[in-house]
């Protein structure tokens, strides 16, 4: 049987980023994931670093509006009709978290993890040689009506310490002259935001600092988790075993039955993502903007644009929607009508939790397991703050607060 200090499950860039902070810190680390096919969330997102997200999902307008969203075939919101009976008791939950009570206080937590992401993440991408995949051109609300503008979500953003300037017709164009004068009325500019000019690249770079650092690899799926009397054995899909002091939960979308199997029964489901791209050199816009009333991204990247966004809940098996596929493509070419045709598409798997905010912290049934992973859209953005919270714990510089804990549910 192996052994080793710390296992990390998981090898998104969650995973990587607690690797290697907690290698960086001295200790002795072995990362536990299947081969990586380049094919992930962490691959997949829409390359920002989301410093304006602190909104839930689950908000008192989003409530209002759940039925229509629901059944609207031109939805940013879609349930598998396979998969509503599984879903019901995380849909309840969801409608709780979504008063106006819990959604302030799904709020305040979430902007709490997001005060440091921007510094973490230039820090970290300084680290693994990604600077120059670090871009600082803010983010853009699009709004094509003026039923779009939200004036109250705005002000609970700006109450959380989100710096944002609303534009008119007139000063978007200034700021994106490519964009077509009829695309929106106006916008809200984020100016502090950075995104990520390839997530791909940034999570190879990631990916080839790990074993710099010194970290283990275990190629393989981890199936199983048992607590000994030397430490949590972890079984793999590949028959090895492995006896650690510690455990770090990293999985993503697969973290729910490890969670179970550690004592902890989290709410955790799945929430699909899809992203269109469209390889063009030439760019109609410069940076990551957002149509509010469509729920997804247009992502300028390097020599595409990438179309990333809506939210699919319907687990982990299922295939790829193309109707999902065809929701982007319309609504990506309302807005930018001269778009050539799509080079690829793509849909992975998101963790997503109820109140939108992420499980960190250690199992209830003791500290020798630690959480980390639900991070939803904002898995990027948060994987080095979650790195340092981690790396806090184990390293005995204080506890984390209650919110992220797995044993608020």
């Amino acid at each position: 049987m192996h052994s080793s200090e710390i296992a990390v499950l998981g090898a998104g860039v969650v995973g990587l980023s607690v690797a290697l902070r907690l290698a960086d810190e001295g200790h002795a680390v072995t990362l536990i994931a299947p081969e990586d096919r380049g094919d992930g969330a962490s691959y997949g997102n829409a390359g920002v670093i989301a410093d304006y997200a602190v909104l839930p999902v689950g908000t008192p307008d989003v409530l209002r509006n759940l039925p229509s969203l629901l059944f609207d075939r031109l939805s940013p919101l879609a349930i598998r009709r396979s998969a509503v009976l599984s879903l019901l008791p995380w849909l309840t939950r969801f409608a709780l978290q979504s008063l106006p009570g819990p959604a302030r206080r799904n709020a305040r937590a979430i902007a709490a993890l997001l005060a440091d992401a921007a510094a973490e993440w230039r820090d970290q991408a300084d680290r693994i040689g990604g600077s120059d995949v670090l871009r600082r051109r803010g983010s853009l609300y699009l709004y094509e009506s003026a039923a779009d503008i939200s004036e109250a979500s705005l002000q609970w953003q700006r109450d959380l310490g989100v710096q944002v300037e609303r534009l008119g017709r007139d000063e978007l164009g200034q700021l994106e002259p490519g964009l077509p004068g009829e695309a929106a009325v106006g916008a809200a500019y984020f100016p502090n935001t950075m995104t990520v000019s390839d997530p791909g690249r940034m999570l190879r770079l990631l990916a080839a600092a790990v074993p710099g650092a010194g970290v283990a690899r275990i190629t393989a799926r981890a199936t199983g988790l048992e607590r000994g009397a030397n430490g949590v054995i972890i079984r793999c899909d590949d028959g090895t075993h492995l006896c650690a002091r510690r455990v770090v939960l990293a999985a993503g979308a697969w973290s729910r039955p490890l969670a179970r199997m550690a004592g902890d029964r989290v709410p955790l489901d799945t929430e699909r993502g899809y992203h269109i791209e469209f390889d063009m050199e030439e760019q109609p816009i410069t940076r990551q903007m957002t149509p509010v009333s469509r729920g997804f991204y247009f992502c300028p990247m390097e020599g595409r644009l990438r179309v990333a966004g809506t939210v699919e809940l319907g687990g982990l098996g299922a295939p790829a929607s193309p109707h999902r596929v065809a929701v982007l493509e319309e609504g990506a070419r309302a807005v930018l009508p001269d778009l050539p045709a799509i080079s690829r598409s793509w849909m992975g798997c998101r963790p997503s939790l109820p109140d939108s905010v992420p499980v960190i912290g250690p199992s209830r049934a003791g500290d020798d397991v630690i959480h980390a992973y639900g991070h939803g859209h904002l898995g990027l953005t948060l994987a080095p703050v979650t790195a340092r919270m981690v790396a806090d714990l184990v390293a005995g510089r204080g506890g984390v607060a209650a919110p992220y804990l797995p044993s608020r549910f």
